[in-house]
């Protein structure tokens, strides 16, 4: 292991997390909880195959019929959640200039929409789907106050944001007004409400 050798809490995490891909790892398996090892390679695209932090994650094997190995965060790994999040938050300037070659995967904004707001908590429950063109689905579900995410779809969502995803990103983080992304092609269905209740004000 590469070590910056300096007796600082700083130089030591990054002694850790420091790799390349590291950090990207755990992203993929706050987002999806525990999956296979092909489900990793396809949140990381130009990841080496044989590239998995000893330290961070746990292998077991799947029950059967699954013949498979399956791969979760240990529990330091989990704690590093609330490090991503800042790290999210301090790149979101970096995202209003979308490159045209940069990959996209919808439960990429999983941990931007985590950090959303339920401003109406007296409300019932509602379930928003994002779809980015091309990609698969994610689900915001907000109740009694709290944001979750996971991936995949619900079979009545109270609204739905389909789009690219440029305008999924900016009208989550509310760096575009949702009436002004749907102009530049955002598509929402559903109830409007439902979704200005998360976004940031």
């Amino acid at each position: 292991m590469r070590t910056y050798g300096q007796y600082c809490g700083i130089a030591k995490s990054l002694d850790t997390i420091g790799d390349r891909w590291t950090l990207l790892i755990v992203r993929e398996l706050l987002a999806l909880g525990p999956c296979r090892h092909t489900d990793l390679r396809n949140g990381l695209p130009g990841i080496a195959s044989n590239l998995l932090v000893d330290r961070l994650i746990h292998r077991e094997a799947a029950p059967p019929p699954v013949a498979t190995t399956l791969f979760s965060l240990t529990e330091r790994g989990r704690e590093l959640e609330p490090v991503l999040r800042e790290l999210s938050r301090w790149g979101i300037p970096l995202l209003r200039e979308p490159a045209g070659s940069d990959t996209f995967r919808t439960h990429w904004l999983d941990m931007p929409a985590r950090a959303l707001t339920d401003h109406r908590p007296d409300q019932p429950a509602i379930a928003l789907q994002l779809h980015a063109d091309g990609n698969e689905d994610l689900v915001i579900e907000v109740k009694d106050g709290s944001v979750h995410t996971h991936a995949g779809r619900v079979d009545h969502p109270t609204a739905s944001l389909t789009g690219p995803p440029h305008l999924l990103a900016a009208s989550l983080l509310r760096d575009v007004d949702l009436s002004a992304a749907v102009q530049q092609g955002l598509r929402l269905s559903g109830e409007r409400e439902a979704v200005l209740r998360i976004l940031p004000r």
